[in-house]
């Protein structure tokens, strides 16, 4: 048996209003009083009416709808990210597909070139695999903003965050605190993800400004930036001649499993080894110690996303590519206690 689809017109007639005034609920116009509106939602369920979103778009030029893609909502600081992006697009009247990429080639070439960006008004992409020339030669117009510091210029606008200045700002703290032999946790020279060796840069940067340079055996690399990946490389640190006085892990999830290891091995943070990380995690004041961190403004990051995506697929001339650069802060915790 099939059913007829309840049309504008049934709605209208059963909350005793005209088909505009159900048409400007729909659309959640802000002109429409509270009980005129509950009238008209009242109908809407009763005849469990659906917005046609195909003849919405078409009607408005809207589909209602961005991507974010990332490469994982495991990572706490993607998690994070993407909420203040639904909470940012909210305002624009925009709902939010979520895409998880895990840093695949494959997934993000999917997200700005295949099926979802017909789908979408907008795209907020954080890559690590695509690299300019992708991106460069996608025939899809639609609005694009890149997260993250990947070498992608003049392709996209983006929302940046500056790695560089901000490791060099945690090494310089370690190294103002007495600390002498300096490890880092989660560089991959196999890797596409930028922001490890951009932060490795930064710690290579603060040291040399002292004089030091970084030991080859001191800089971990990792297969993933996961907890275990963080414990097996504190263990590997454990097991030199020569272990360090303090790790820069970077990111608070390998810093939260080497703080796993180095309590298994009996080794007191910060009094024989500190310990930091970057994202500032929900659990970073609560790790035992309290860990130090960077913290990055990621509800600005979101903020001005969506912000550059309204103002590109509102306007009807050529805009030149912009970068926003979002601010971070260091947040210093029991990890990194002085040399006394």
């Amino acid at each position: 048996m099939t059913t007829t689809r309840p049309r504008l017109s049934e709605v209208a007639a059963l909350a005793g209003v005209s088909e505009k005034t159900v048409s400007n609920v729909i659309n959640n116009y802000p002109h429409v009083t509270p009980r005129t509106r509950e009238k008209v939602e009242r109908a809407l369920s009763q005849l469990k009416y659906r917005v046609n979103l195909s003849a919405r778009s078409l009607a408005s030029g809207r589909t209602g709808f961005i991507a974010l893609a990332v490469p994982g909502l495991s990572n706490p600081y993607f998690a994070t990210l993407a909420g203040h992006v639904i909470q940012a697009a909210a305002a624009q009247q925009w709902t939010v597909l979520i895409e998880q990429t895990d840093g695949d080639r494959n997934p993000e070439s999917e997200v700005v070139g295949g099926s979802t960006s017909y789908l979408v008004d907008g795209i907020v992409l954080h890559p690590e695999s695509l690299t300019s020339a992708d991106l460069a030669a996608r025939a899809d117009s639609t609005p694009l903003v890149l997260l993250g510091e990947k070498p992608l210029n003049h392709v996209a606008d983006r929302v940046v965050a500056d790695n560089v200045a901000a490791a060099a700002d945690l090494a310089r703290h370690l190294l103002d605190g007495g600390r002498n032999r300096i490890a880092t946790i989660g560089l991959d020279p196999h890797s596409e993800l930028m922001a490890s060796g951009l932060r490795s840069e930064g710690v290579r940067t603060a040291l040399a400004e002292a004089g030091r340079q970084l030991d080859p055996d001191l800089s971990i690399g990792v297969g993933s930036y996961q907890r275990a990946d963080g414990a097996a490389a504190m263990a590997r640190l454990l097991a030199l001649p020569e272990p360090p006085d303090a790790v820069i892990c970077f990111n608070d999830v390998l810093a939260m499993g080497a703080l796993s290891q180095l309590n298994r091995s009996r080794i007191a943070v910060p009094e024989q080894i500190a310990i930091a990380g970057f994202d500032d995690i929900e659990e970073a004041p609560f790790a035992a110690p309290s860990l130090t961190t960077i913290k990055w403004d990621t509800k600005r990051i979101a903020e001005e996303a969506v912000r550059l995506l309204a103002e590109r697929h509102g306007s009807s001339e050529a805009l030149p590519q912009r970068e926003i650069v979002v601010g971070y802060e260091l947040v210093v915790r029991e990890s990194t206690a002085p040399v006394r």
